[in-house]
């Protein structure tokens, strides 16, 4: 048997060794540099970074020997230019973490390198300090010195060159040696000198890292969910977009930014649901909006009931006036009356008796719809571009947010390609992905290109269950390529937890979502309490997907105001405007969940205290921290009360809290020290 192409590591070298190895060595980087953040799978991903918000770009980064290093972040803005930040040396110093930011001014695809080299001035610098100081005699160290100096100046022009020649001449005038060695270690020196640096040893990291630079919306925003057909005051007729303009003024007034329709498009009769999901509809039912296409159209159309094509750009140009953007339902599913099937069965897959299979979701059967098949024969590529195409008819008619249906039943291909299309033609596009499924393939929407995703919150409800999830969405991968939107309910979930208890319990999911993301979203008719189930079932009884559902938003009982409250407080506060660097502090009771938030630049800090029982009173004491502040354990606090105004004065770490879930379950205060 043949010896291995290598050597054993501490043997002797061996004479089949190739000089060339050691060449290689040589040329190996000196410097290693690991653990880069923000990135995904190595650079395979583009992480999620907000337009004029800074990126933190931190790493490992070390050598052999004692040599001061310099590392800088290279970052590439959308049209590819580059730019250069530095980066330093964090606390602790012993573990070699160093930090650089950057801001980014546009939307976009952007990306970042980071360079780490010796810095051999700054490295003479230390070292001639620590000699001079020690009273150690250092004329050879001056000497080196100047000839750095020197090199510099050659290696540079223009006015470094100028400025560096003028240090090197001062230097040869000066007689004492004291002199000599404040102009070497004067900090205008270290300046020119690393204006000038060589930069041996350069190494940089292994990838190019890719950032997905969107705008704030992508981050923050309140999403309102309706069925414009039921913006009417009659349950037998079929309201419009000119209906929904009447309800306008209210949503803007309880907070809301986004305004989300699901699909708007003609329904099919073929097996078309009844109320409660029954099988035979009458001939007057609606229908699911999700069984798209008809003899009227499919989804690049309107259901006629609804208006005009004109009375949708009509309605997209009054909301806006109104600080509301449209959002449109992307659901690739069809009606068995949907016309590809009739232009494209090549799309589809067909039974050996010629039927199709319509779609199910075990235990959901959904006899009114079918489903297209991506990779059939003839539906590459002309499927794939008219669903594409499908999109980008919609943007350009003014809407450039798209909640998407259950993407994770479709190519995961499919969607990196067409979002990365779309978004290269328009940066602006927001893609909200509902997936409720399993967490990988969650995170990996985000990776694809999924601006948000539905989450798991819906069915967090103990203290437990709260910190650990609210913590899992904080630490990495998450952070990096996952967006949480905070539905509080959708059309096709009535969490348990709402339909009993009652007005108490419909405050605490809204404080919980409102504080815990900057993004969340309440499906019209939440406002109102509304909980009755399908019996057993996490569903609505008299579903508004089957049929047509009027409703009086301002009846009693409704919670409009603590709403429209919890939305300002989240817009004049900057640290509720993300669901990152969110913190759990101590508080004695089990049903009382008590966090805080903070901005980056320290000058916004709130604290929320929630009781997660909607039936008794929860008190208890909790822990201010104060040590977060820089303040002893007696300090004195400023608090305000964000829902009322109240102000007052904590003294000492140790507060308590009292809530009663039917006066207002939650408490919202901004800090600040008292001095």
């Amino acid at each position: 048997m043949s010896s291995p192409p290598y050597s054993t590591p501490g043997a002797a070298p061996t004479q089949e060794q190739d000089p060339q190895d050691v060449w290689a060595a040589v040329q190996a980087p000196r410097i290693a540099i690991e653990s880069v953040q923000p990135t995904l799978d190595h650079g395979r991903f583009a992480a999620k970074a907000i337009v004029d918000e800074p990126v933190t770009v931190t790493a490992t980064i070390f050598a052999d020997g004692h040599d001061v290093l310099a590392a800088a972040v290279c970052w590439y803005d959308e049209q590819g230019q580059q730019h250069r930040e530095p980066m330093r040396q964090i606390e602790p110093l012993g573990l070699d973490i160093w930090e650089g930011r950057f801001t980014p001014q546009r939307v976009g695809r952007h990306g970042f390198i980071i360079e780490a080299w010796w810095d051999i001035y700054a490295t003479y610098r230390y070292e001639l300090s620590k000699k001079h100081q020690a009273g150690v005699p250092v004329e050879l160290e001056l000497e080196e010195g100047r000839r750095l100096i020197e090199q510099a100046a050659e290696r540079s022009e223009g006015a470094l060159k100028e400025a560096l020649d003028v240090i090197h001449e001062h230097f040869r005038i000066l007689e004492h040696g004291a002199e000599r060695v404040a102009l070497l270690l004067a900090s205008e020196t270290a300046h020119l000198m690393h204006q000038a640096d060589a930069r041996p040893y350069l190494t940089r990291s292994d990838a190019l890292y890719p950032l997905e630079v969107e705008r704030l919306k992508a981050r923050f925003a309140s999403w309102y969910e309706l069925f414009p057909r039921s913006e009417t005051d009659d349950p037998e007729r079929h309201g419009t977009f000119d209906d929904v303009h009447k309800r306008l003024p209210m949503i803007r007034d309880m907070g809301f930014d986004v305004l989300y329709f699901p699909p708007i498009h003609p329904v099919g009769r073929t097996h078309r649901k009844g109320p409660n999901n029954i099988l035979e509809a009458g001939p007057d039912d609606p229908g699911s909006p999700y069984a798209i296409g008809s003899s009227e159209g499919g989804h690049d159309a309107i259901h006629p009931e609804l208006g005009s094509r004109e009375d949708f750009r009509n309605l997209v140009r009054v909301a806006a006036e109104h600080g509301l953007e449209i959002a449109l339902d992307f659901a690739i599913q069809c009606s068995p009356d949907h016309p590809w099937l009739k232009e494209h069965p090549g799309w589809f897959s067909w039974r050996p008796d010629g039927s199709i299979r319509y779609a199910e979701n075990p235990p959901k059967k959904y006899q009114d719809i079918v489903n297209v098949d991506f990779y059939a024969e003839d539906a590459i590529p002309s499927l794939w571009i008219e669903l594409r195409d499908v999109v980008q008819g919609w943007i350009d008619e003014g809407v450039k947010i798209f909640r998407v249906d259950n993407p994770h039943t479709k190519p995961l291909p499919f969607w990196e390609w067409l979002i990365a299309d779309i978004r290269g033609r328009d940066p602006a596009v927001i893609f909200l992905a509902e997936a409720f499924t399993r967490p990988a393939m969650m995170l990996h929407l985000g990776k694809l290109g999924f601006t948000q995703s539905y989450t798991y919150f819906t069915w967090r409800h103990t203290k437990k269950e709260l910190t650990e999830y609210f913590t899992q969405l904080n630490e990495s991968p998450l952070r990096e390529g996952y967006r949480p939107n905070f539905f509080v309910n959708t059309p096709d979930i009535n969490p348990y937890f709402l339909q009993s208890s009652g007005r108490p319990g419909f405050l605490i999911r809204a404080a919980l979502a409102t504080m815990g993301s900057g993004l969340w979203g309440m499906y019209s008719g939440f406002e109102l309490c509304e909980g009755q189930p399908v019996p057993g079932k996490e569903e609505y009884l008299n579903s508004e997907k089957y049929e047509i559902r009027p409703r009086d938003y301002t009846a009693p009982g409704n919670i409009n105001y603590e709403i429209a409250q919890l939305n300002r407080i989240r817009r004049e506060n900057p640290a509720l405007q993300t669901h990152l660097g969110l913190r759990f502090y101590p508080v004695h009771n089990d049903r009382l969940l008590f966090f805080g938030k903070r901005n980056e630049t320290g000058d916004n800090f709130i604290l929320v205290a929630v009781n997660l029982d909607p039936f008794e009173t929860q008190e208890g004491a909790f822990e201010l921290p104060l040590w977060e502040l820089g303040l002893p354990d007696d300090a004195a606090l400023h608090g305000e009360d964000l829902m009322n105004g109240h102000r007052w004065t904590w003294h000492g770490k140790w507060q308590s809290v009292r809530l009663d879930p039917w006066h207002q379950p939650f408490a919202i205060w901004r800090i600040r020290p008292a001095h």
